[in-house]
């Protein structure tokens, strides 16, 4: 029952902060005119442009203050582990905002280049990479349903900066409806926090759930104000510090290959947008009306609510399929 009060005891601060810092920023926002500029290619979303961006101020800044919050309180132990993932997620959320700065202040949707972004996030990477392997980790993929420790090498180290990479522009790359994203990792970081939890031999495995479950109640309440009609976007700021936090809190828990499963969606919609490029590259033909996945649907003709709810839908049965691979098969 401890693990049931902790769990909603960081839910409900995280929700509860970010309600209402969302009511005081999303005001603020309008007032210093830090709006969305929608791609020309999205003729449907058109209406959409203007709509407040930045939003992802609403889960991290409350999710920092409920983490300080606990530590006052004595609820929560600043673990090393911990200690990284946070590092990750501010970091992250730095590269994004500096992205959504360059895009408000050029009054398009064109802010940090691919390769500027790459390279950002490649250095935040080897950064957790380095603090990773100062924390004593040896190169090991373990497999808990069958039982299996793969020493992997130096290919484990190319593996994490990977992981990070991929899942920061997924989760990205995702961000493209009203609610898809902030939904979706929801569902993702509660599945996580269940699994940080089961993982006894973690050093601060309590403290990561802890964090995961603030996160949770922080995105729920950043989806009251993003779901459709957005009245706030979340931007780069958000998006990226999600992703390369979800990748940080798989690999500090040891649940690298949990990862696939859990962000199973955000994975789909990867490989479609590099199928498309590939066969557009190749063949000089598009296998989909438009990338990422959830635009060929909207092309399809289907509403953006459905779209969402079948979206969060397989999300939250990959979550559920995750914590069975995870935690208890």
């Amino acid at each position: 029952m401890l693990i049931l009060a902790k769990a909603v005891l960081a839910f409900m601060i995280g929700f509860i902060l970010s309600i209402i810092f969302g009511v005081l920023l999303i005001p603020l926002l309008k007032k210093m005119n830090i709006k969305q500029t929608v791609s020309v290619f999205l003729s449907k979303h058109k209406e959409k442009d203007g709509t407040p961006t930045m939003g992802g101020l609403i889960f991290i800044i409350p999710t920092i203050v409920s983490i300080i919050i606990l530590l006052i309180w004595n609820k929560l132990e600043l673990t090393y582990n911990l200690g990284i993932v946070i590092f990750v997620f501010l970091a992250y959320a730095l590269l994004g905002f500096i992205d959504d700065y360059l895009i408000i202040k050029r009054h398009n949707n064109v802010g940090l280049s691919e390769f500027q972004k790459i390279i950002g996030q490649i250095f935040i990477a080897l950064i957790f990479f380095l603090l990773f392997r100062m924390g004593g980790r040896e190169p090991i993929l373990e497999v808990y349903t069958f039982g299996l420790e793969i020493n992997l090498g130096w290919f484990y180290w190319l593996l994490i900066l990977i992981m990070l990479v991929a899942t920061t522009n997924a989760v990205n790359l995702t961000d493209g409806l009203d609610g898809l994203a902030g939904g979706l990792s929801a569902i993702a970081f509660l599945a996580f926090g269940m699994i940080a939890w089961a993982s006894i031999g973690l050093e601060g495995n309590e403290d990561i759930g802890v964090f995961c479950f603030i996160l949770v109640g922080a995105l729920i309440a950043f989806c009251f104000f993003n779901t459709y009609p957005a009245k706030v976007f979340m931007g780069d700021t958000g998006s990226l510090a999600l992703g390369g936090t979800l990748a940080a809190v798989s690999i500090v828990s040891s649940h690298e290959l949990t990862l696939i499963v859990v962000a199973g969606v955000f994975v789909i919609e990867t490989l479609v947008c590099i199928i498309q490029r590939l066969s557009v590259r190749f063949t000089g033909k598009r296998l989909f009306l438009m990338t990422p996945l959830h635009h060929h649907f909207e092309k399809l003709g289907w509403q953006e609510l459905d779209i969402v709810k079948m979206f969060w839908f397989f999300g939250i049965v990959l979550a559920a399929l995750a914590i069975l691979w995870g935690v208890w098969i």
